[in-house]
């Protein structure tokens, strides 16, 4: 098992629409990026890439890069899965925390989690988000952003010591398997 942190912050401005977790948030302010800037799922795809010890999405995805302009992050936290999948690891369970002084994400957490679930294609139960306020301290007291932190966990496809996957069968027999030599 490997371990990954993850932080991103981006800035409320007018003008743009709030998408967290793959969500659309009815607010005033929408958060700045290149990308559709969600923040969340951004925290979660740098915690992933780190874990694996890939960098992390500004690498992957640069904001130089016209193809990821107002791109859903939602896209983006695929193709780092898919990215994994590739250096033979699969996702373990995602923890996360969304910062901000409003909106509220509480009515929202639920659809979250499952969006971040079906992307990583794990069961929704390896996914936790929560939300704080810093009690009115700080930028994103102050409402002029909003930040997140992620910690995840990925885990090789094949335990080597035992010659399985991670699904428990000998390894690269089954056939959606990236170390299947049949692929």
């Amino acid at each position: 098992m490997r371990i990954g942190t993850g932080y991103d912050v981006h800035r409320l401005v007018p003008d743009r629409e709030l998408i967290v977790g793959g969500v659309k948030i009815e607010h005033e302010l929408g958060l700045l990026g290149h990308s559709d800037a969600d923040v969340l799922l951004h925290a979660i795809s740098d915690a992933l890439l780190g874990a694996a010890a890939l960098g992390d999405i500004g690498k992957h995805f640069p904001d130089s890069d016209d193809r990821y302009k107002g791109i859903s992050s939602m896209i983006l936290l695929e193709k780092v899965r898919e990215l994994l999948l590739e250096k033979g690891y699969v996702v373990g369970n995602v923890d996360a925390t969304i910062i901000a002084q409003r909106p509220k994400f509480r009515p929202y957490i639920d659809k979250m989690c499952q969006n971040v679930a079906n992307a990583l294609q794990i069961p929704v139960d390896a996914v936790n988000i929560k939300a704080t306020t810093e009690e009115g301290l700080g930028f994103t007291g102050a409402e002029a952003g909003i930040a997140s932190q992620a910690v995840a966990t990925i885990e090789s496809i094949y335990d080597t010591s035992l010659g399985l996957g991670a699904c428990g069968r000998e390894a690269g027999s089954c056939s959606g398997c990236p170390g299947n030599p049949n692929l």
